[in-house]
């Protein structure tokens, strides 16, 4: 299945928000606070961490919307390429520590 995500998916959205609208009002109210130009974080620096985040959890929407704002916002091709390995890194620090864990459970099921 090739089109299985599709940019034209977004088209969906609005029938989305319209089936769930309790839920939709609480996630764009999430969604607005964390993209408020109004807060500490400079709109730049809210951007290239809401990239890092959408590539870990492999959103390929957020990464297109993300990575379009943090043009708009100034950020560079080299920003984005370190915030690619910085993400890289952290994805793979998480399962070197899921792999301590793992460990820790194996060694308990092995003294049983």
């Amino acid at each position: 299945m090739s089109d299985y995500q599709s940019p034209n998916d977004l088209s969906l959205a609005k029938d989305l928000a319209k089936l769930a609208p309790q839920e939709a009002q609480a996630f764009m109210g999430l969604k607005n606070t964390a993209e408020r130009s109004d807060g500490a974080i400079p709109a730049k620096y809210r951007e290239l961490i809401s990239i890092g985040v959408a590539l870990t959890t492999q959103c390929a929407y957020c990464i297109d919307a993300h990575t379009k704002n943090a043009a708009d916002a100034g950020a560079t091709r080299e920003e984005i390429a370190e915030v690619v390995f910085i993400a890289a890194a952290l994805r793979a620090g998480a399962a070197v520590g899921h792999g301590l864990l793992a460990l820790r459970l194996f060694d308990q099921a092995a003294a049983r």
